[in-house]
């Protein structure tokens, strides 16, 4: 299972890595596995600006469909196009070319609030 540790983790199992006033959010290594085969990424949220928690989309997996939630507060930049064509980008690559959203952080000090690579571990028990 892969930990990396330039990305934040939340207890939700999203995962941020911060660019400057935007970031890219995606699932974590772990909720992959957990869901198995990804078959479709419901965002119908772009242009919209949510609180850290509320839900932004869902991701539907083989045998079930659980929502993404927002690791931080922000505005919905862009969804991930490759994901129409290509859900399993995120099952193949979760932190790379898997990811969902691009986001501009309206609340940045909620990022102190995110777990890091090593806490996530103990989170799971790894």
């Amino acid at each position: 299972m892969n930990f990396p540790e330039n990305v934040k983790y939340s207890n939700d199992h999203e995962w941020i890595r911060i660019e400057g006033d935007t970031a890219f959010v995606g699932i974590s290594d772990y909720a992959q596995s957990e869901l198995g085969e990804i078959v479709y990424v419901d965002v119908t949220t772009v242009g919209e600006t949510l609180q850290a928690g509320e839900v932004f989309g869902s991701i539907e997996a083989v045998k079930t469909v659980s929502d993404l939630m927002m690791p931080v507060s922000g505005k919905i930049l862009e969804l991930n196009a490759d994901l129409d064509a290509t859900p399993e980008l995120v099952n193949s690559d979760p932190y790379g070319k898997g990811w969902i959203v691009k986001i501009e952080i309206t609340r940045p000090d909620e990022i102190d609030s995110l777990l890091s690579a090593d806490q996530y571990k103990q989170l799971l028990g790894k």
